[in-house]
């Protein structure tokens, strides 16, 4: 068992006093893609005041635009962040390059998994859409509709692609996500799923290095001690951010809200937070 302390805070107004840096998750700590968490439009605006630079990090597919978008509809103020990172943009880039330098040609048949047909995953890449494994080139899981389906539906439609080798990425590595409807199984779920059908995934987001790597090149590559990375998951934003070298803290208002025995889930996924707070709230 890891004996690393954890300090345990009211909310993030002593973390601005220490660090200057904040690369925050939105889904869990910000809101529960439904409305903001209590006091979390407060606390964002109130960083931005102090001076400090914030950087939105999240396991989203889609890219940039279409989750700030979203933040503003949920009320959070213009201009409280600096810069959207998600991994959906973190991929359309890379996918981006890899067409330009010959990588993946004109044309690639693409199966692509989202939700409510969001396509803005895909917007502006040479690639045509399929809507079956059996003729698919390209595998990108980016959403999860679990709310809606179960994995049975997943295994019938992937099944194919699986059995041809087709590359699949997969650009929300959650394995849980919240619906309305309660917690369901995540895009990263999915993409488990692949590869017990005998394919191949690349992972894009945390905890995975890119993000984070996209995410302090935007912040003007910070030193590390004056950074630190507030999230819901210890697996996704702590095991992420112990592995960037920066500070983190675990917030309570999501995933994690309830559980008995945190110490258990710090060891199972060998992560532990430098902070925990019940809510991203500035106090």
């Amino acid at each position: 068992m890891n004996t690393k302390k954890v300090e345990h805070l009211d909310g993030i107004a002593s973390l601005a006093q220490r660090y200057e840096v904040f690369l925050l998750d939105q889904f869990g700590v910000l809101h529960d893609g439904q409305a903001p968490y209590p006091g979390a439009v407060a606390a964002l605006s109130a960083l931005k005041r102090a001076g400090k630079t914030v950087a939105l990090i999240s396991n989203s597919g889609k890219r940039a635009r279409p989750n700030e978008d979203r933040l503003l509809k949920l009320g959070f103020e213009a201009g409280s962040w600096d810069h959207f990172v998600s991994s959906g943009e973190v991929a359309w880039l890379l996918f981006h390059e890899m067409t330009a330098t010959g990588a993946l040609r004109p044309g690639t048949k693409c199966l692509l998994i989202s939700r409510d047909g969001d396509r803005s995953a895909i917007d502006g890449l040479p690639f045509a859409l399929t809507a079956t494994g059996e003729d698919a080139e390209l595998v990108l899981i980016s959403a999860s509709e679990g709310d809606l389906h179960d994995l049975d539906h997943y295994r019938e439609l992937l099944a194919p692609a699986a059995a041809r080798q087709v590359p699949c990425f997969c650009t929300n590595p959650d394995r849980i996500m919240l619906t309305a409807v309660g917690p369901r199984f995540g895009a990263g779920e999915i993409a488990d799923l692949y590869e017990s059908l005998g394919g191949s995934v690349t992972r894009i987001g945390k905890p995975y290095p890119a993000i984070f790597e996209a995410a302090l090149a935007l912040t003007s590559e910070p030193e590390r001690q004056g950074v630190v990375c507030v999230g819901d998951s210890v697996e996704h934003d702590i095991a992420g951010g112990n592995g960037a070298g920066i500070a983190t803290a675990l917030v309570l208002s999501g995933i994690l809200a309830d559980t008995p025995d945190l110490a258990a889930v710090f060891d199972e996924h060998d992560a532990w937070p430098d902070y925990i707070t019940a809510s991203f709230s500035f106090r």
